[in-house]
């Protein structure tokens, strides 16, 4: 794999850049016009995949967030506890906001929407 270039003019990151008239790969610098062709054509894309374990945790976890809002006007289906933190976000697939909530149960931890 490719080491990061940077720019010998100002020293920061260069970023790959097609030049479609000479047809060749370029890295240029975005902070100053400096440009240099690359030596290699292969340009490197990383992916992370993150498990659905690391997403469920995230998820539980903002449960001890202090500076989210809680709410005691909710309870949870699972356990009944009366207490659960609430944040909005885009569901998957979906347009427009949803209300997430998470029980503060930390024996519980289940999440809901309304």
């Amino acid at each position: 794999m490719s080491a990061m270039k940077f720019c010998r003019e100002c020293n920061n990151i260069l970023y790959p850049k097609e030049d479609r008239d000479q047809k060749v790969l370029l890295f240029a610098c975005r902070n100053c016009d400096h440009q240099e062709v690359a030596d290699n054509n292969c340009v490197y894309r990383n992916e992370i995949h993150h498990s659905v374990g690391e997403r469920t945790q995230v998820l539980q976890d903002v449960a001890a967030d202090p500076t989210l809002p809680r709410t005691k006007a909710v309870r949870c289906t699972q356990c009944n506890h009366g207490e659960a933190v609430f944040f909005q976000a885009t569901a998957r697939g979906e347009e427009g906001m949803t209300l997430f909530f998470v029980c503060c149960n930390p024996n519980c931890g289940h999440r809901w929407r309304d």
